[in-house]
């Protein structure tokens, strides 16, 4: 989920960047230039940056979360390591089989 955030922040960025001239939209504020842009977004890393300070629950939460999803991560990998390795168990395990078959005729 984290990702998609830091994409879509990026991808914005890159669409701000872009020198297109749109010109005011349909309630008359201009558009953003791509400098604009740039000081704005910033600002807001640095005010991100900032919210533990001003809001140290916000982070213990953050935190939590970000150790919730770790451990569901890890425990998603296991079990598709596994699945991986009774998948490639199955394999190996045919191809001997079909060997003892004609040999046993």
């Amino acid at each position: 989920m984290g990702f998609l955030i830091r994409m879509a922040f990026w991808f914005s960025l890159v669409l701000l960047a872009l020198p297109l001239s749109v010109g005011p939209d349909e309630d008359g504020r201009e558009a953003v230039g791509p400098i604009q842009a740039l000081f704005a977004a910033r600002e807001a890393v640095g005010d991100i940056a900032g919210i533990c300070e001003r809001k140290p629950d916000v982070c213990e939460t953050g935190k939590s979360a970000m150790h919730t999803i770790t451990v569901r991560a890890k425990e998603t990998a296991k079990i598709a390591a596994a699945m991986l390795d009774d998948q490639q168990s199955e394999k190996t395990a045919a191809p001997a089989a079909k060997v003892a078959e004609t040999s046993g005729e």
